[in-house]
């Protein structure tokens, strides 16, 4: 008795059997962990957890705390409970030999086999299910009836005893096979759409490897090609670089031999000199004024030697001229192989351009500078601009047509604002995001003027204000024999002389090209920089002491 007393309290509630990894509730009651997992996840869809033994409501999914120590006692009295096996169930109402059930009845709790199940009642209240053995009846823990219906509410099965009572009766209720059924096509339903989800799913991920494929064999090619590319390229430059070594070697060669010659005339020409000198020399000693005068190798005209004469000239074009013939000729044929190996290789203006170093306005504070590479100059007008006198110091002067800037020597009295300079400087009133534009502009010789780039958010007073000595703008300004570009307060010498006060200032914002170049005739560029642009850009202007600036457009 003390042994089925002690597994009666070891049961779960909701499969009646001893329990396996008991966990508690917070209401205090036990239940198997698997079987308890299974209640709640049946509750889930309404929002609304309850306990299957008290019907206590929690307002969030309890958290299950293993007991340990039941679950102790449990693993022992599993270990001495002798061992059972699960016998078949067979119809209760064939006597003369055991036969299988087939279906349980929960209204009559027998087990029917085929025969027995044709001759039974087919009304409503005979539920009809799986045949369970003695052990595994579900049945009321309240009632200890068959639990034949089940509450939509509570999400529970009930027995007929607890569909009359009061808690139940406004409930929706229905038959243990019709919510059977519902809660079968709701799987069915749900599993489909999961069926139709894992195709899509699986033909995604095929696709995604697809093209992983497709971009890691594009990618082989890509790294393969430019292996070959500049495995072409070295060879080439190699090539290149033999060329015109031995195209020096042979130039030195040829000036060596011509110098050697001329040496050569140069020393029989300093004997013969010498000799004459001698000759002058012993004339001068001579005190007789008639012997002198009657000799007839007396003659100063002859002590003059025009062949002499020609070789000091040659020598003398020959060494002014022999350096900067040698540099233009190795410079012309490097000219010529770099062009052909570009062509050669298929390199594209574009791929060149990027050789040019970037300086990143408001991008890259640690921006350097390159001498950069020459571009083709716009065929179209220049781009119209005005100087926004919003933005122009108080210091400076600017003309009615706002196309002139110079500096003032009295102070001009406009309205302090944040946009206005502190001094020297005034912005365009127009501001670029695209396209290509230019404007010409006519500066004073003394070269007190910066031109340039600048964002609108540049700073507007203290040392920082300055043109290129921020992130946020870049200036070029002229010296006596050289001009300068300054940005993010270093500035660079760019050896590339003045020849005239006219300057154009090109701007490709799209390819994040600015380029200086001086209107001469023919046109000579200065300086071109590659950057990437992030902000509008304005035209900025400053001047200095007696500078001045004008636009031409």
């Amino acid at each position: 008795m003390a042994f089925a007393a002690l597994k009666e309290e070891l049961a779960c509630s909701i499969c009646l059997n001893i329990y396996a990894d008991p966990v508690l509730l917070r209401c205090g009651h036990n239940f198997c962990r698997f079987c308890i997992d299974r209640a709640l996840d049946s509750q889930e869809e309404f929002g609304l957890y309850s306990c299957p033994d008290c019907r206590r409501e929690f307002p969030e999914r309890p958290a299950l705390q293993s007991n340990l120590k039941l679950c102790n006692i449990a693993e022992y009295f599993h270990s001495t409970e002798p061992a059972q096996t699960e016998t078949e169930v067979f119809c209760a109402n064939c006597f003369d030999a055991p036969v299988p059930a087939v279906i349980y009845c929960l209204h009559c709790e027998v087990s029917l086999c085929d025969n027995h199940l044709r001759v039974h009642s087919k009304s409503q209240e005979h539920v009809l299910m799986e045949p369970y053995s003695s052990l595994r009846v579900k049945k009321c823990l309240s009632h200890h009836k068959a639990l034949a219906y089940y509450c939509c509410d509570e999400n529970i099965c009930i027995c007929v005893s607890c569909l009359l009572n009061e808690k139940h009766r406004e409930h929706q209720v229905i038959g243990i096979n019709e919510a059977f059924r519902k809660k079968m096509d709701k799987l069915r339903s749900r599993m489909a759409k999961e069926a139709l989800m894992t195709a899509d799913v699986e033909e995604k991920i095929q696709n995604l490897q697809t093209h992983k494929k497709s971009t890691s064999a594009k990618t082989a090619r890509l790294i393969q090609h430019v292996n070959v590319t500049f495995k072409k390229i070295k060879r080439r430059l190699d090539d290149l670089a033999k060329r015109v070594l031995c195209e020096i070697a042979s130039r030195e060669e040829q000036t060596s031999l011509s110098v050697s010659d001329l040496i050569q005339q140069l020393d029989l020409k300093k004997d013969e000199l010498s000799r004459k000198v001698r000759h002058m020399e012993k004339l001068c000693n001579m005190t007789d004024p008639l012997s002198f005068l009657q000799d007839r190798k007396v003659d100063v005209n002859d002590f003059f030697d025009p062949e002499l004469k020609d070789l000091c000239e040659r020598v003398v074009k020959m060494t002014s001229a022999v350096d900067d013939a040698e540099e233009s000729l190795v410079s012309k044929m490097v000219q010529v192989g770099l062009s052909g190996i570009m062509g050669d290789v298929g390199i594209t203006k574009d791929l060149q351009a990027k050789e040019a170093t970037e300086i990143l306005l408001d991008v890259n504070p640690s921006a350097n500078y390159d001498v950069g590479i020459k571009k083709y100059l716009p065929t179209k007008e220049a781009t119209e601009i005005l100087l926004d006198i919003n933005t122009a110091a108080n210091n400076v002067c600017m003309s009615g047509d706002l196309k002139t800037v110079s500096c003032a020597e009295v102070h001009q009295n406009r309205p302090e604002t944040t946009q206005r300079f502190e001094e020297c400087k005034v912005l365009s009133t127009r501001s670029f995001t695209s396209g290509k534009h230019y404007w010409d502009l006519d500066t004073c010789k003394s070269g007190h003027w910066r031109v340039g780039v600048a964002c609108a958010n540049m700073e507007r007073r203290g040392p920082f204000s300055l043109i290129g000595k921020n992130e946020k703008s870049l200036g070029l300004r002229r010296s006596s024999d050289s001009y300068f570009l300054r940005y993010n307060d270093r500035e660079i010498r760019i050896y590339n002389k003045p020849m005239c006060d006219k300057i154009r200032v090109y701007l490709d914002y799209d390819a994040g090209q600015l380029s200086f170049y001086q209107l001469t005739d023919p046109i000579a560029h200065i300086h071109t920089t590659t950057t990437t642009f992030t902000q509008p850009l304005h035209a900025v202007f400053a001047v200095y002491d007696d500078g001045w600036i004008r636009l031409r457009n």
